[in-house]
């Protein structure tokens, strides 16, 4: 098998989204987060400021999918069906859509959205989960973020609550197992460059 499509969950200010970055630029390619929820909400009309809340503002998602249902979609020629409430099915269909357009043509690394979930059992498929202990987290927020320590300890466990509560209700994953993915990174000690770089050759070597 070889490695064209690598997912990456991460948690808050483990480095995720760096290491996914490195790895995309030396592996030649395409780099994809945030592009998922433009992609997925650019006929609504949703203006980026609001981007950040989608997957956690069932409010915004109802807006959206409404907006949706009313606006012809433009987005290389698909189709998408009236979407109308914010019911689970409608919005993570709408996601897993997207998301499997994006992987369908190979060469991406796909971050965060629980890419992997929906994407498992694919061929040429690397799912990594990188993460770090909370007190390592906070720390790197006060540091590089320039948080105070209560607000970067608040982030962080609102964060990892938004993660849990993603994946129970999209998808009914009751408890995040390494066994769900093909290599954990802890970022606890490894810096960001080592890690990247153990995440690349893993992705060579197959």
């Amino acid at each position: 098998m070889t490695c064209s499509v690598i997912t990456i969950s991460r948690t808050l200010a483990a480095g995720g989204e760096e290491i996914g970055f490195t790895a995309a630029m030396e592996l030649g390619f395409r780099y994809a987060d945030e592009e998922i929820i433009v992609r997925a909400a650019e006929t609504a009309g949703v203006s980026p400021q609001t981007l950040a809340a989608i997957e956690h503002t069932p409010r915004l998602v109802t807006r959206i999918l409404e907006a949706m249902a009313r606006t012809p979609p433009d987005m290389e020629g698909a189709v998408y069906p009236a979407l109308i409430g914010e019911s689970r099915e409608s919005y993570q269909g709408l996601i897993e859509r997207v998301i499997r357009e994006t992987a369908t043509g190979g060469g991406v690394v796909i971050v965060a959205h629980a890419a992997s979930v929906p994407l498992a059992g694919m061929n040429g498929l690397l799912r990594f989960f990188v993460t770090a202990s909370r007190d390592a987290r906070i720390a790197r927020l006060v540091r590089d973020a320039g948080m105070a320590e209560a607000e970067a300890r608040k982030a962080t466990e609102e964060s990892d609550r938004q993660r849990r509560e993603y994946l129970r209700r999209f998808y009914d994953v009751r408890e995040e197992l390494p066994t769900q993915y093909d290599l954990v990174l802890n970022t606890d000690v490894l810096t960001i460059p080592a890690a990247a770089q153990l995440l690349i050759a893993a992705a060579k070597s197959i």
